[in-house]
């Protein structure tokens, strides 16, 4: 479905936890770039402002591809947008005054309405390639760091859930899945 919006794409469906084994497997690297790839990343980009997300990974509307796409503030209240295609997550060192680790809460678009208390690095580099295979890196600080390592676990297969102790992930899956017993497809 194509919104009206900021980015010039078609919205596909979000992949929900449980739903698509694509979203709990390593996704494969991209080796074609071109026509294909751009249009994804716009899908993509329209995706995650349709469904209200920060970030949004290939495989969470069911694209087996090491992709990701970021709309997300950084600790300084300053929007960090871009792309990474086939990324490495680097986690950086705090600079002076900065916490090496931040516990806030996250949620995920892929399971939707819970949030809970998850530490990340503070501050995190993701190196990759562009929608021409030139190489990329972005930056980032407090939320959208913690994007950048969100975005990649899913592009390993591990949803933020999957980081929680047992009985915490069983609760916010049944929360997700509200009184019908299921995740929304």
């Amino acid at each position: 479905m194509r919104l009206p919006g900021r980015y010039d794409g078609v919205a596909r469906p979000i992949v929900t936890y449980g739903s698509n084994p694509v979203l709990h497997r390593p996704c494969a690297t991209v080796t074609e770039f071109g026509k294909d790839l751009r249009r994804l990343l716009l899908d993509m980009f329209a995706s995650m402002e349709a469904a209200d997300g920060v970030g949004l990974a290939a495989n969470q509307i069911g694209v087996d591809a090491r992709v990701f796409v970021i709309d997300c503030p950084d600790a300084e209240g300053e929007d960090v947008v871009g792309y990474v295609v086939n990324p490495e997550l680097t986690v950086l060192p705090p600079r002076e005054g900065e916490p090496a680790e931040e516990v806030t809460e996250e949620g995920c678009l892929s399971v939707p309405g819970p949030y809970a208390e998850l530490s990340r690095a503070f501050r995190a580099r993701v190196d990759g390639v562009d929608a021409a295979g030139r190489p990329v890196s972005i930056d980032a600080t407090g939320m959208a760091a913690r994007c950048l390592q969100h975005e990649v676990d899913h592009l390993n297969g591990t949803v933020y859930v999957d980081l929680l102790p047992e009985d915490l992930r069983a609760r916010l899956l049944a929360e997700a899945a509200g009184p019908a017993g299921e995740l929304p497809a």
